[in-house]
């Protein structure tokens, strides 16, 4: 067993220090929530764009009938809203009084403020503390502050959380409950790369922890826990973590082993993909159309869209070589004559503008499927890069660029019974070891508390 000795968090002194992870649309719930929390942890719920029920316990799908951006907005809002009320409500139910509540929000979903601000309001004595990353949560300290509950910024370095302290945290330290560390090359999801790193040069967390920690010890910080989130799998592998004077205090995220419980509504459908990973098969792109990093399994949509890059020619004014696109006659840089004759006779004869002055050539079904999302967006993001979207201006004024992807659409789907070879599987890197650890063999799907008590064991 590991020494894992209960801490305060979220103002709840009996607390283990190992925490759900948040796993975006509908999989990390209330019911996954509450059942952590229930074993004595901290549950934490997605409320991004979190699911709703009927009278009858059937999910609302979320369907967008407005006929303008301004319009399917708000329908997202409400949406997310009651959603995130009812995951809050069952997350309290299931917890049985134990533990600690979290939500997390990603900070650059559409209209984050507000929804976090009403979902604590419908909510109140649910929720004991937000988390928030994907962007810069500026305003978090100041939501947490209006309902009284304690804060967790997720960042990847140092020095983000300097700007983000510097700047706003500093006027409510007393709320400010830890500080997540996301390791952006071993975390599912989005990740907080900056322009300065090298995605393909990892560097040893415990560096750039250590690196954290003593910027939070220069703000007076030094008894708040870092909660290390990304590629957490086994605790024996992370024991000269605890108890260490370098890092402090420490928690634990587990973001990708709790798909696999009894009470995630994906992990039967998962569970074949999940058990089939080899060691490389997630993949860490700058595919999504918040124009972060992120990490998913590399299915058949990703791949096809890493294909998608390779299919580009720079627009030339000077060249004599033109193509049609839509009507509109584009000059071509000569030396792509021959590719794009290539990809045209491998069906890839429709060409589309990207912002980056290029032209990506896709097939007519691809074409027609990519404006159709582009026309139904629902501003699911504060800016979208896919669509073009910004809530702030309205639109980025940029073109809205074919070799993203409608990500509202792709994980509802994935979610909620769609084909996961077509659809956004976010996942860490650590998700191979399902197949490698005997945990899981014969299919094994454990339930909440197996599971904590596996981890607990440090295997």
């Amino acid at each position: 067993m590991i020494k894992l000795n209960v801490q305060k968090i979220s103002g709840r002194e009996d607390v283990l220090p190992l925490v759900e992870g948040a796993k975006g649309i509908s999989l990390s719930t209330g019911e996954t929530c509450g059942a952590w929390a229930a074993v004595g942890g901290v549950g934490t719920f997605s409320a991004v764009n979190a699911d709703s029920y009927d009278s009858s316990g059937n999910v609302i799908p979320q369907i967008y009938r407005g006929k303008s951006r301004k319009d399917r907005r708000r329908e997202l809002v409400e949406y997310a809203v009651s959603g995130g009320i009812a995951q809050a409500k069952i997350a309290r139910e299931r917890s049985n009084g134990k533990g600690r509540i979290h939500m997390n929000a990603l900070w650059e979903m559409g209209a984050s403020e507000e929804v976090i601000t009403r979902i604590l309001e419908g909510a109140k004595g649910c929720i004991h503390g937000i988390v928030s990353g994907a962007g810069m949560p500026y305003g978090l300290a100041d939501i947490a502050a209006k309902f009284g509950v304690y804060y967790y910024p997720i960042v990847s370095s140092a020095r983000a959380f300097s700007a983000l302290f510097r700047r706003s945290f500093k006027k409510c330290v007393e709320l400010l409950g830890g500080v997540v560390y996301e390791d952006p090359w071993l975390a599912g999801g989005h990740n907080g790369l900056s322009n300065a790193e090298n995605p393909q040069e990892q560097i040893d967390p415990y560096l750039r922890i250590v690196a954290l920690r003593k910027t939070m010890r220069e703000f007076g910080l030094d008894t708040l826990p870092i909660i290390i989130a990304g590629g957490v799998w086994w605790l024996s592998e992370w024991e000269d973590y605890i108890d260490n004077s370098e890092v402090g205090r420490v928690a634990f995220q587990f973001g990708t082993r709790p798909i696999l419980v009894t009470e995630n509504p994906v992990a039967k459908a998962w569970q074949p993909v999940l058990m089939s990973l080899k060691r490389g098969d997630v993949k860490l792109t700058t595919l999504s159309p918040t124009g972060f990093y992120s990490s998913a399994i590399n299915n058949k949509m990703l791949s096809d869209l890493i294909a998608r890059q390779d299919r580009q020619a720079p627009i030339s004014e000077n060249s004599d070589f033109s193509i049609k696109v839509f009507g509109h006659s584009i000059k071509v840089d000569p030396s792509f004559v021959q590719k794009v004759q290539h990809w045209k006779d491998q069906g890839f004869d429709t060409p589309m503008r990207t912002p980056d002055n290029t032209l990506v050539f896709v097939t007519k079904e691809q074409s027609q499927q990519i404006l159709d999302d582009q026309r139904g967006c629902c501003c699911c993001l504060s800016e979208c890069r896919f669509s073009s979207w910004s809530q702030r201006l309205g639109s980025t004024g940029k073109i809205p660029d074919p070799r993203s992807f409608c990500i509202q659409k792709a994980l509802q789907a994935v979610a909620h019974g769609g084909d996961l070879q077509h659809n956004l599987m976010f996942a860490g890197h650590s998700a191979y070891r399902f197949a490698e650890d005997p945990f899981y063999e014969n299919n094994f799907i454990p339930t909440t508390q197996q599971l904590i008590d596996k981890i607990l064991t440090g295997y």
